[in-house]
């Protein structure tokens, strides 16, 4: 490294405007070329600058979809397109993906509060076209709403908890902010009784009671949000550098740039084009020897070089800015994300369908009780994991560990996942990924977010959680995949008769197994079915998720977790120095100089 490194970052950045900070290479903390704070962050720090700890609390209180997944299934089954689901899943899936960038791109362009809005409108507009949808193309553009919104949601909540917190405590905010799921997995299970239930009001009033209490939840975070902004105007501390008068045609088309329409569409056009053929080739008139089947598959394969080639030559305003790849912990983390999910996505996206089929015994609330096990683990030992981040201040094993019991859960339920398997055994491996989950996914962000700047957060955040959500995208095309190839097969071998009607119906709708007594012979030949299905699905799952484990051990850096921002600049959110950064410590300089993780 060079000496450079040692002068003080105030005398690095004194010719630079206010508005724009020095960059830095995450794993080898060389300098690359100034950049301007993004509007967005401008904003948050502005804001920051007048909030007082009440203000901030209020903000994380106010930072669904405890019961709406169910709807989708009961929803699909009603018009009789059950198998379906798994498709409308990996389109809302490739929403969440690609939303997430989009997303980012927007609360740094425009500001967190003004995406917060676009996002409370997404989920509305979503739950109104699920409530009143009469087909499953209806249902299908509900969803896409839907998960346009829900990944702002999500997204939102990790940036803004990034903007405020310290990296130290950001795993603790963390678990605090996702503890009402806690709560809200016992009310959620009454709520699926009592609209799914015999007298139950039905899934359209499921879908459309959100539909006004969202607003009602959002209206503390917009608030708090636009309420810092419009003080930080007042006091002359927030200048609104967009406010000279242009024309709104170079106003359109610097926005066209700042959120890289042309990378967006590439990658979503890729992922949909081989993806969602792997749950509709069945449907189609000749499967897979239907030409416009391989034609969408073989474009999306074409499409993705291009993305790539697009993000690395042309993008001005890519969506991973290169520098990100050469930092192995982003890469490693955008890897564990994605086979992760990929594994989860394999053994979960007809889960429902198949405890629903096989407890017979369970209603409508104890299938709830269930399906939420895993989220309210999580859930809780994230906020264990959070504090353990905190009094160790490294967060490298604590993810290895997790990533381990993730494994045991999933492989457990090879057995468990029977017909046979008991309650004890079923909840047991919901309870084991919970807790191994819960401790990766808490230090996954932190680990990316440690090694950027401010300036970046968003983005990197963005990267992650797009890769991560990929694997939603994958794992749940692969499982409609194997279902809607394998599952009419098993019917037509285990249902008594073959009669070919009935397997369709048995098919097409999970409602009507449910009508069938245990000891039915036909009920009884549609258990054995889903079970040998189920049983190749966690399979798969189980191999996917040995990998994370070793990218972790091998590639993760162990970052430390200081009071500030992040561990670069030592900034904290109100972009005031805490003399904690790596690159305003040199006395952290030789030991990383020596540092076999780190790359020159």
């Amino acid at each position: 490294m060079s000496d450079d490194h040692h002068s003080s970052p105030t005398e690095k950045n004194a010719h630079l405007p206010l508005n724009e900070k020095r960059m830095y290479d995450p794993e080898s903390l060389d300098e690359i070329e100034p950049e301007r704070l993004p509007a967005g962050v401008l904003k948050v720090e502005a804001a920051q600058a007048v909030w007082s700890k009440h203000a901030k609390w209020g903000l994380w209180f106010g930072l669904d979809g405890s019961t709406t997944w169910q709807y989708l299934y009961i929803a699909t089954s009603a018009v009789l397109k059950h198998s379906l689901s798994g498709t409308v899943s990996t389109a809302g899936a490739i929403i969440i993906a690609v939303g997430k960038p989009l997303m980012a791109k927007s609360a740094d362009t425009f500001g967190r509060a003004e995406t917060y809005v676009v996002v409370l409108f997404s989920y509305v507009l979503g739950y109104i076209l699920n409530a009143a949808a009469q087909n499953i193309g209806m249902i299908a553009a509900g969803t896409i709403f839907y998960s346009l919104g829900y990944t702002g949601l999500q997204l939102l909540t990790q940036i803004v908890l990034a903007d405020t917190t310290t990296l130290r405590w950001r795993g603790v905010a963390g678990g605090l902010v996702s503890l009402p799921f806690v709560v809200n997995g016992f009310v959620a299970a009454e709520i699926a009784q009592g609209v799914l239930g015999v007298d139950g009001a039905g899934w359209r009033w499921g879908y459309g009671m959100f539909a006004i209490l969202i607003p009602a939840c959002l209206a503390p975070v917009i608030g708090s949000l636009f309420w810092g902004q419009h003080k930080a105007k007042k006091l002359a501390i927030l200048h609104n550098d967009r406010a000279v008068k242009r024309k709104a045609i170079v106003v359109a088309k610097e926005i066209f740039v700042d959120m890289d329409t042309v990378g967006l569409v590439l990658i979503a056009a890729s992922l949909a084009l081989i993806l969602l053929p792997l749950g509709l080739a069945r449907s189609a008139s000749n499967g897979w020897r239907t030409p416009s089947m391989i034609a969408m598959i073989v474009l999306g394969i074409v499409l993705f070089p291009v993305f790539v080639i697009w993000e690395w030559k042309f993008a001005k305003v890519p969506l991973a800015p290169p520098r990100f790849f050469k930092s192995k912990t982003i890469v490693a983390a955008c890897a564990i994300g994605f086979l992760d999910f990929v594994s989860f996505y394999l053994q979960y996206t007809y889960q429902y369908s198949f405890v629903a089929v096989v407890k017979y015994d369970w209603s409508y609330r104890y299938l709830t009780y269930f399906s939420l096990t895993q989220t309210i683990a999580l859930t809780v030992f994230a906020l264990l994991g959070g504090f353990i981040m905190a009094a160790t201040r490294r967060y490298k094993w604590l993810m290895f560990t997790g990533l381990l019991i993730r494994l045991l859960g999933v492989g457990l339920m090879i057995h468990s996942r029977g017909a046979k398997g008991s309650d004890a055994e079923i909840v047991m491996c919901q309870v084991l990924q919970g807790l191994g989950g819960g401790f990766a996914a808490i230090t996954l962000q932190v680990s990316a977010q440690a090694g950027v700047v401010h300036a970046d957060v968003a983005t990197v955040t963005a990267l992650v959680l797009l890769i991560t959500e990929i694997g939603n995208s994958v794992g749940s095309a692969i499982a409609t995949a194997v279902w809607t190839n394998q599952m009419p097969a098993q019917l037509a071998i285990h249902v008594p008769g073959n009669n070919a009607t009935l397997n369709a119906l048995l098919f097409g709708s999970i409602t009507n197994i449910m009508t069938y007594p245990i000891d039915d012979p036909i009920r009884v030949g549609a258990i054995d079915a889903y079970e040998v299905v189920m049983k190749n699905l966690v399979i798969g799952a189980t191999v996917v998720a040995v990998v994370p484990p070793f990218i972790c051990f091998f590639f993760t850096r162990d970052l430390p977790l200081v009071d500030a921002q992040n561990a670069l600049d030592g900034k904290t959110g109100a972009g005031e120095k805490t003399g904690q950064g790596l690159v305003e410590t040199p006395e952290h300089l030789p030991a990383l100089a020596h540092d076999s993780r780190v790359q020159h």
